[in-house]
C-alpha cells in the first residue's frame, strides 16, 4: 500500500504533540457475519499468513466452534487463533476470536436462516461496544443477510445506516473503493422507484460535502475533484428525458462550487465508465445504488472494498455479499477481505496523520492576535519566534 499522502501546511501550524495512535500496531475487529454464507471461509484464507500478525491484530467476532467447522472444511489445520472472552484480552502475534458463545450451532450452507441472522447481529453489536470502549480500533464488517437479520434491534437497510445510527452521525457516505477509483452514492439501501422523490439540493451538497472531507481526511487528497452523475439516461437530454438535472442537480452543483467544493457534471452515467472519463477524478458520486455499483464491481471484480465515509470510526467491508451459492465449497476468493483490512488500516493512519499534522500547537490565548495593520509575514515571524523562546 502506498504510505499516506502529505498535506502542505502553513508553517505557523508547527505540530508540538504526536499523535499517539498513528504507530501502534491496530486491532482490526472483524464479524463473522452469515455463518452460512462465504464469510469464515474468506476470514481464515485472508488471515491464513503468520506475516500479516507482524501489521496488526486480528479480533474476529463469531464463534470458536464454527470457525473450527471451517478450519476443517477448508482443509487448513494449520491456522491457529487464539479463542478469548473478551476483545481486550486480545494478544499480538495471534489470530484471535472473541467466542460469543459455546452452544452448539447448526451451520447450514447456502441457506439463510433466521438463527443466522440473529448471530450476526450478535457479533455486530459487540463489536460496536468494543470499538466504542476502544478495545478495537477499526471495524470490517462480514457480509450479513439484509433479511434474516431484520427484528426489534435491526430494523436497518445494512450495515451502513445501523452504523450511522450507533455513532451519532447526521449522515454517512456508503463509499466503493479500489486503487484509484472511489464511488459513492447520494442514496443507499432503497427500492430504485423511491430514489427521484429522495434526492434534493441539499441532500446532494450534503453527500457532497462528507465526500470531499473524506477524500481530504481518509485518503490524504488535498484538492478534491469530484464527478457527479446524472439522474435519467442522457442526464435528462435538456428536460427532454426528465428535468430532475434542471431542477435539482445542476442548481446543487452550483451550490457546492459556491462553497468551494470542486465537482464537475451531471455526466450521463451510461458512458462515463465505458472511458476514461472517471480516471480524471479522484471519487464519482453516483445517483442511486446500482448505477454507481454495477460499473464499480464490473471493474474492481473481486478487490473492491465498501467503506462508510462521514463517521468517527473506520468501517470496511468485502464488496462482495453472503455468496450462498459457493459458501462451503472452498471456491471463494478472500481478496475483497483482505483488501477491506488493509483500506482499514491505510485510513485509520491517514487520519492519524491528518490530526497530527492539523493540530493547532499553540494553546488558546497564548498569542494574540497582533494584526493591527502588519501583513501575514510579521505574525508568522512573531509566533515562531514566541515558540522558539518556549524551547
Amino acid at each position: 500500500m502506498a504510505p499516506p499522502k502529505k498535506l502542505t501546511l502553513p508553517s505557523i501550524r508547527m505540530v508540538m504533540v504526536k499523535a499517539p495512535e498513528k504507530d501502534k500496531k491496530l486491532r482490526i475487529g472483524i464479524t463473522h457475519g452469515d455463518l452460512n454464507g462465504i464469510s469464515y471461509e474468506v476470514i481464515i484464507k485472508a488471515l491464513n499468513d503468520n506475516r500479516l500478525l507482524d501489521m496488526f491484530t486480528p479480533v474476529i467476532y463469531g464463534f470458536s466452534k464454527v470457525l473450527s467447522y471451517n478450519r476443517k472444511n477448508l482443509n487448513l489445520n494449520d491456522f491457529n487463533y487464539k479463542v478469548i472472552r473478551d476483545a481486550d484480552q486480545s494478544q499480538n502475534q495471534k489470530v484471535n476470536i472473541v467466542n460469543l458463545s459455546n452452544e452448539e450451532i447448526k451451520i447450514e450452507f447456502g441457506k439463510s436462516t433466521e438463527i443466522a441472522g440473529s448471530l450476526a447481529y450478535k457479533a455486530l453489536e459487540q463489536s460496536v461496544q468494543d470499538l466504542k470502549e476502544d478495545k478495537i480500533d477499526v471495524l470490517v464488517t462480514a457480509p450479513l443477510d439484509k433479511s434474516n437479520i431484520q427484528s426489534k434491534e435491526f430494523t436497518f437497510p445494512g450495515h451502513t445506516e445501523y452504523l450511522t445510527e450507533r455513532f451519532g452521525s447526521e449522515s454517512a457516505l456508503m463509499l466503493m473503493v479500489h486503487d484509484d477509483l472511489r464511488v459513492g452514492t447520494i442514496t443507499g439501501h432503497i427500492p430504485l422507484k423511491d430514489v427521484p422523490g429522495k434526492i434534493s439540493e441539499e441532500l446532494i451538497v450534503s453527500k457532497i460535502s462528507i465526500l470531499n472531507e473524506s477524500l481530504i481526511r481518509d485518503f490524504g487528497i488535498s484538492k478534491p475533484k469530484i464527478a457527479v452523475l446524472g439522474i435519467n439516461p442522457h442526464s435528462g437530454d435538456k428536460g427532454v428525458i426528465g428535468d430532475e438535472e434542471l431542477k435539482v442537480v445542476i442548481p446543487a452543483l452550483a451550490n457546492a462550487k459556491d462553497k468551494g467544493f470542486i465537482v464537475f457534471g451531471p455526466f450521463p452515467a451510461d458512458g462515463f465508465f465505458g472511458s476514461d472519463e472517471y480516471k480524471k477524478y479522484d471519487a464519482v458520486l453516483a445517483m442511486y445504488h446500482d448505477q454507481g455499483l454495477i460499473p464499480f464491481k464490473a471493474i474492481a471484480f473481486e478487490g473492491g472494498v465498501n467503506f462508510t465515509a462521514g463517521l468517527p470510526i473506520v468501517r470496511t467491508s468485502p464488496a462482495h455479499g453472503t455468496a450462498y451459492d459457493k459458501a462451503g465449497k472452498n471456491i471463494s476468493s478472500s481478496k475483497s477481505m483482505r483488501e477491506a483490512i488493509y483500506l482499514a488500516i491505510d485510513i485509520y493512519r491517514n487520519r492519524a496523520s491528518y490530526e497530527e499534522m492539523n493540530q493547532n500547537p499553540i494553546p488558546t490565548g497564548l498569542i494574540h492576535d497582533t494584526n493591527n495593520g502588519r501583513n501575514g509575514r510579521n505574525n508568522q515571524r512573531d509566533s515562531e519566534e514566541l515558540i522558539s523562546a518556549q524551547d
